[in-house]
């Protein structure tokens, strides 16, 4: 026997088995085989309590189905028609069919479920005619009782009060007219067939009445197969309770106590209660005696659900009986212990209810019970329903927790074709409380990933007053906003995995980064050590540091403090300016993070570590994908000791171009909030108006001031305008402005030791109080001496960086810079514990080696070109994706012309951009100076060259050089003549955040400040976030390279939780899609993301997509299907006006214009698919 015959054969006995178990424990003898005419969970459930009753089970599905779960829970599974004969409803709907499947497969019982046939009496007599019983009324009581219009009259006529509403059937409009004239507004068309909230529309004055009969006609007639509507008084605020019955043949009818449903959307239940909350004793009785008086003068048979509206006064109204079981039932069952199918079934194969022990006086209840119906449906959208795969799918459980699902696993795909339900949570409890708090649980403990689901909304829901207190009306969810400010799932895990996926897949899109990391090692982390020997426990942060002067008693004594100190003290650049000159500025927070502590300890004598600001605040966004804030506050936590220094760009904040003076303001607010105690405040043109706007800012906030001068070319030629007195002037103008510390910045890296002794002297002598900061770059390799220089001439404070990441274009070497102190000047910190820092950042220049910019030592030309460090690497790169790279000497000659062009300017960022972006722009079109002063009336200079000559990013020293700034704006741009800032208009923060929080959501004040800096940057950060969460907790290796297979690593996502991750494949290419799969194992689960291959050369066709803010893009709501298309292109619309309706899982959606005018670009035809913001037209404003 061969391996395919052993398993067949296996198969075959298991089979037997279970038929020959079921035959010895039969209960219903001959009538063992049931057929249920439904799908999804419906007779999933049904199967269940077959199996218990030893039947035999069959399924039938629509091709669209064939993977449902309920087809693969059946004994026997058998497809509707051919492959599109039907549409994926309409094979539901077919009653000839699913007879033959009955009677060629010797089905003997039909279970219609509820919803598609369960209240067609059609069905149900055909399947009496065929031989087969019917589980559920005769189809003579679905005629009676299933048409609305038919029950409101029995119920009439056995004194059951009604609500006010049409004798029968609505033929036309005109009729629906003449109700609302009798009785007035609101009413409600209903469907006279069917149920589960379609075919209903309610109407209130100044409402489209027409409209809404076509729409509830349509639909009932696509839900139901009958259009029949009718029309009833719409009550305010109502209750709405259901009694469970049941009926035998004997003419005998129970109650199984009451549901209070009154939790609905769109005329659909979302959540139910068993019993009602609080219900009086008088009114439950009432309603309880009325439902079973109904149902017996019917000579009912089987489940049916007899339901009320119960009025603000505890008037109740009957409205129908639905011929069927329940969605809801479950409830009933949990709390009465009773199976309500099992009777069912057994009900139909000639039981009594006394047989079945149901008498009433032998059904009570006990406790609560509360069900929620878990939808693919997003809430922040109004309940658009989702479609797509499933990826993750974790249910909850445990003590009174009950699931009934259909399609709810990993991989399932949602369709637009069916209804949006998963799963259908009940809990019960001995109190209401119990349960509610046990549902609270338990939808938390869900886990459902791939499509949204109402989970946030109904967790909001349970928790809501009025849902506590057991107070709800059927327009609860409607009349309760509030209802939508919801605690959305993060799904940080698949996100990541949709990260580590695309990186498996395609590599790194990290920009600028070349090849894969050095570090191949786990990171081996600093380990201190005192005097003896022994380590230093460096587990909670170091409390000694010179910010505890400035946080205890401020800013002033800060500086008083500083000038007192017997020594020089040194600032540590490696978080900031170090890894911008050297990498890129492409370190990441977890790499901070990780040294943070033990740095804390070493540096703890030292002036500050300079850790924020300047370009590390947007390349955080840009290309890291990390908020600068968050940044900022975690390492503000580890090293509370040291102060924090940023660097401020004046008026421009952390922008590239001057903002609103309030907008500077609120950012340093912000910043000194999170944690920045030094304002390094720079202008780069040394405009002291400009600088003025950024130190008043500081000063509001609190913080401490280091305005700025910046120190520019070589001093000591006497060809250069920037010499010594020019330097004084400023620093006479900056000590005039107020500061507490001032700075001297030498970004180039062109201050030579002996211009550092003449400066620093000749303003420690005119000024002997006032604390002095050096900063400079090591790129002509004089950085120590020129700040050994500084520091013997009397500078409080000069710049350094760790050994690993100093010299070149970054500052000079910390240990250097200690040796050649050493027995001159003290700094404090201890040589030993910084070399230990500096072997861990030796390992991260290793680990982001794949951003070097491939220096190979100092650059003595600096004193020639004054390229800024940071800038001098940034060119280079700049230069190398031009195309450029091999013209990398000519490309820094013609950074001395445009320099000399543009009247030999402060090169500081922004206006060493402008004089590099000129430079690129020159070599790139073969330009001369010469060429450039003749052709400046017809070039199109870069924008940021066009900014400078305008005046926008300040006044420079000397004026701006004529005739070029006259030709090159050639009249397109209007020179300023003060700052830029003093014109613009005040940031309106309040409605900034108002259009933040409409865009995502709760936002904080910092978010503000990076939306107002960086508008587009922050939008495609947040966007990248949305679609793969915070990355920051991700280690390095893995953000820039991807796992090997079967590689096991841990990422703690937060305190006390930690992701266990293996890659373990990745699939072949589908032809189709262009697309991966990437298998993962997390926390030993196998989960798979599906990831577009990039280099692929599959072609796909999409729809355009709508833009949410642009008013004249009309898109569709949700995926579905167009049923109908009311306009063409050139048609004139209103606001309002209807465009096409949309049909989505049995519901009809009208898609209106959103403004008026003239329809164009019309892009899709009736029965076209649609997914949800797919463009189906703009509207132009009417000429």
């Amino acid at each position: 026997m061969n391996a395919e015959e052993y398993s067949n054969a296996a198969d075959s006995s298991t089979l037997n088995t279970m038929q020959r178990m079921r035959e010895q424990t039969s209960i219903l003898g001959s009538m063992n085989k049931i057929l249920v005419a439904n799908r999804g969970e419906i007779p999933i459930r049904i199967f269940r309590t077959a199996h218990e009753l030893s039947m035999q089970t069959v399924a039938i599905y629509s091709y669209e189905d064939r993977l449902s779960m309920h087809r693969q829970k059946a004994d026997e599974a058998y497809v509707i028609g051919k492959r599109g004969q039907y549409s994926p409803v309409q094979a539901y709907l077919q009653i000839d069919e699913i007879i033959k499947i009955a009677k060629q497969h010797d089905v003997n019982m039909i279970h219609p479920g509820y919803g598609f046939l369960s209240e067609n009496s059609e069905f149900a007599r055909k399947v009496e005619e065929a031989g087969i019983a019917w589980i559920g009324p005769p189809h003579t009581v679905i005629d009676a009782l299933g048409d609305k219009v038919s029950a409101r009259t029995i119920a009439i006529q056995n004194n059951v009060p009604v609500v006010p509403g049409t004798p029968g059937p609505v033929e036309n409009v005109q009729d629906a007219l003449d109700f609302v004239e009798q009785y007035g507004y609101p009413v409600i068309i209903k469907a006279a067939f069917g149920g589960g909230g379609r075919g209903m529309r309610v109407v209130r004055e100044g409402d489209n009445i027409m409209d809404a009969f076509m729409r509830a006609s349509s639909e009932a007639k696509a839900a139901f197969g009958n259009g029949t509507v009718f029309i009833e008084r719409f009550l305010d605020k109502p209750k709405h309770i259901e009694v469970q019955l049941l009926g035998d043949s004997e003419g005998n009818v129970v109650h199984f106590f009451e549901r209070d449903c009154s939790v609905q959307r769109r005329h659909q239940k979302v959540v139910e209660i068993a019993p009602a909350k609080d219900l009086p004793k008088s009114v439950r009785d009432a309603i309880l005696k009325d439902a079973v008086r109904l149902a017996a003068s019917v000579k009912y048979r089987n489940a049916g659900t007899a339901e009320f509206l119960v009025d603000r006064q505890n008037r109740h109204y009957f409205i129908e009986i639905n011929p069927r079981i329940q969605v809801e039932h479950t409830i009933t069952e949990e709390i009465t212990g009773i199976d309500l199918v099992a009777a069912q079934i057994q009900i139909a194969a000639g039981a009594t209810l006394a047989q079945l022990g149901l008498t009433q006086d032998r059904i009570t209840y006990r406790g609560f019970a509360i069900q929620c119906r878990i939808t693919t449906e997003d809430p922040t959208k109004n309940f658009a329903p989702d479609t797509g795969k499933i990826e993750v799918y974790r249910s909850s459980g445990g003590n009174g927790v009950r699931l009934d699902g259909g399609n709810g696993f990993a991989g399932a795909v949602i369709s637009p074709h069916y209804d949006s339900m998963l799963v259908k949570c009940s809990c019960s409890g001995s109190t209401y409380e119990i349960a509610r708090r046990k549902m609270l649980r338990a939808l938390i403990e869900f886990r459902i990933r791939g499509v949204k689901t109402n989970i946030p909304f109904v967790l909001a829901l349970l928790t809501h007053d009025t849902f506590v207190k057991g107070n709800c009306w059927t327009t609860f969810i409607d009349d309760t906003p509030e209802l939508f400010d919801m605690m959305v799932s993060q799904n940080r895990a698949q996100k990541l995995l949709a990260y580590l996926g695309d990186l498996a897949v395609n590599g790194s899109s990290i920009k600028g980064q070349i090849g894969l990391p050095k570090l191949k090692t786990a990171v081996i982390l600093p380990v201190l050590t005192d005097s003896t020997g022994a380590p230093l426990d460096v587990s909670t942060p170091c409390t000694e540091g010179w910010r505890n002067i400035y946080v205890e008693k401020g800013p002033e004594a800060f500086a008083k403090a500083i000038r007192e100190y017997k020594g020089t003290l040194l600032m540590d650049t490696t978080w900031r300016d170090a890894h911008q000159s050297l990498l890129a500025t492409r370190v990441r927070t977890v790499d901070f993070a990780n040294v943070a502590l033990p740095t804390s300890y070493a540096y703890s004598n030292a002036f500050a570590l300079e850790c924020w600001g300047g370009a590390t605040f947007d390349v955080a966004m840009r290309f890291l994908y990390e908020d600068p804030w968050d940044r900022l506050r975690k390492l503000r936590k580890l090293v509370p000791n040291i102060p924090f220094q940023m660097l401020l760009r004046g008026a421009n904040g952390v922008a590239y171009s001057s903002l609103p003076d309030n907008a500077i303001d609120h950012f340093c607010e912000q910043a000194k909030n999170a944690g920045v105690d030094i304002f390094r405040v720079f202008d780069a043109l040394n405009d002291l108006e400009q600088l003025k706007v950024g130190v008043d800012a500081v000063r509001k906030a609190g913080g401490i001031i280091e305005a700025t001068v910046c120190y520019s070319g070589d001093m000591l030629n006497p060809a250069k305008k920037y010499n010594l007195a020019y330097y004084l002037d400023v620093v006479a103008k900056i000590v005039a402005m107020g500061t507490h510390i001032l700075g001297i910045k030498d970004m180039a890296g062109t201050m030579k030791p002996q211009a550092a002794t003449i400066l620093i002297g000749a303003v420690r002598e005119k000024y002997p109080d006032l604390p002095i900061h050096v900063h400079t770059h090591d790129s002509a390799g004089t950085g120590v001496a020129s700040m050994a220089a500084c520091a013997l001439a009397g500078a409080d404070a000069v710049d350094v960086a760790t050994n690993s990441m100093s010299g070149m274009t970054s500052q000079p070497s910390i240990s250097a810079l200690l040796a050649t102190l050493e027995g001159k000047i003290d700094t404090g910190l201890n040589v030993d514990h910084i070399r230990e820092i500096d072997g861990y950042w030796g390992q991260m220049r290793l680990l982001y080696s794949v951003f070097e910019a491939d220096l190979k030592g100092p650059d003595p030309e600096v004193y020639s070109h004054e390229i800024p460090g940071g800038q001098l690497t940034n060119l280079l790169f700049q230069a190398q994706q031009l195309g450029l790279g091999t013209q990398w000497q000519e490309t820094k000659r013609a950074y001395v012309e445009a320099n000399k062009l543009l009247g030999d300017i402060v090169k500081v960022t922004p206006t060493s951009k402008v004089v590099g972006d000129l430079a690129q722009f020159m070599v790139s079109n073969k330009l001369s100076p010469a060429d450039v002063q003749e052709r400046a009336s017809t070039l199109d200079f870069p924008d940021s060259v066009l900014d400078f000559l305008q005046g926008m990013i300040g006044q420079p020293y000397g004026g701006f050089p004529e005739p070029l700034r006259t030709n090159a704006l050639r009249g397109r741009r209007e020179k300023l003549t003060e700052r830029p800032g003093k014109s613009l208009p005040p940031i309106d923060f309040a409605a900034v955040r108002k259009m933040l929080e409409e865009k995502y959501g709760q936002v904080r004040e910092t978010d503000i400040a990076s939306y107002v800096m960086y508008p587009k940057v922050y939008e495609d950060y947040m966007a990248f976030v949305q679609k793969y969460g915070d990355l920051s907790v991700l280690p390095t290796k893995f953000f820039l390279s991807k796992p090997e297979i079967n590689e096991e690593f841990s990422v703690e996502i937060e305190q006390g939780k930690t992701l266990i991750l293996k890659l373990l494949a990745i699939g072949p290419l589908s032809p189709h899609t262009g697309q991966r799969e990437a298998f993962f194992e997390l926390n030993g689960e196998i989960r798979q993301v599906t990831v577009d291959d990039k280099n692929s050369s599959v072609e796909t066709v999409s729809r355009r997509k709508v833009d949410p803010a642009n008013p004249s893009h009309v898109g569709a709501p949700m995926a579905g299907v167009v049923i109908e298309v009311r306009v063409k292109d050139g048609s004139l619309v209103k606001k309002g006006d209807p465009v096409a309706v949309l049909s989505a899982m049995k519901m009809e959606m009208v898609i209106s214009a959103q403004a008026s005018g003239k329809v164009s670009e019309l892009s899709v035809r009736e029965g076209d698919s649609v997914d949800g913001s797919d463009m189906i037209c703009t509207i132009a404003k009417a000429e």
